[in-house]
């Protein structure tokens, strides 16, 4: 790997960014909305596996321990984010588009990556205890994160596409209230779940890898929120491990 692509801002690769579907087409149904706003969690999610790709060559042995951290909250934040999808937010798409299994693809993708997942779990866990971070080599982990990361790249980019295609089902071309029910079961899981993630942890993480100039700065603002309660989550909630957020992607 380049000290061009080390030196890389915003981490935008190895892993590719999703394009939002609402500026890639220039729609804005229901469906359209609700997969662009899950993009940019997963762009932010794929920012923070580049982050952690990138940087781990070339942590000092002394921020071991604080990188260690960083990468375990990258793996609650993806663990968190699936566990929320296939208990809570497909289960009642498909309810309100009246076709069971219409997210079967993406609930099958986020099998064939979970094996990976795991084991850059089970390898940091036990580093993270009290004195055992000077063990860390850069290079397990980066075969690691290599043994799973095309078909994690794959997925975050094929779902985004598979919620944007429900607008497709016959059940919803039949249905134009359909959007009144969809509409805000993206918008309450969206909200529950980034609160629900870890507010000294995740929150912080999350947003500390979007890039607010990101397709010229549509999205600056999101997720809505009064300024203040953003600042908060960052800067009070971030504060518990502040020394972790030096490797993220967007600070």
């Amino acid at each position: 790997m380049s000290k061009a692509e080390i030196e890389k801002p915003w981490a935008d690769g190895p892993l590719p960014l999703v394009v939002t579907p609402m500026s890639e087409t220039g729609k804005d149904d229901v469906f359209t909305k609700g997969a662009s706003h899950m993009a940019l969690l997963h762009n932010a999610i794929l920012r923070g596996f580049n982050s952690i790709y990138l940087q781990a060559p070339n942590v000092k042995q002394a921020d071991y321990a604080d990188f260690i951290g960083y990468s375990l909250t990258w793996y609650t934040f993806v663990k968190k984010h699936h566990d929320d999808e296939e208990k809570g937010l497909f289960p009642k798409v498909e309810e309100a588009v009246g076709q069971k299994g219409a997210l079967d693809k993406a609930l099958e993708e986020h099998a064939t990556f979970m094996e990976g997942l795991s084991k850059f779990y089970s390898y940091l866990k036990p580093l993270s205890e009290h004195g055992k971070a000077s063990r860390f080599e850069p290079l397990t982990l980066i075969l690691i994160m290599d043994s799973f990361s095309e078909p994690f790249c794959h997925h975050f980019h094929s779902e985004i596409s598979t919620i944007a295609g429900l607008s497709e089902l016959k059940t919803v071309q039949e249905n134009h209230e359909l959007a009144k029910t969809v509409g805000p079961v993206f918008a309450q899981w969206g909200k529950s779940s980034i609160m629900r993630a870890g507010l000294t942890d995740v929150v912080p993480f999350l947003f500390l890898n979007f890039d607010r100039t990101a397709e010229d700065g549509r999205w600056a603002n999101w997720p809505p929120m009064p300024a203040p309660i953003r600042w908060m989550l960052v800067n009070v909630g971030g504060s518990w491990y502040s020394r972790w957020w030096r490797f993220a992607s967007c600070g």
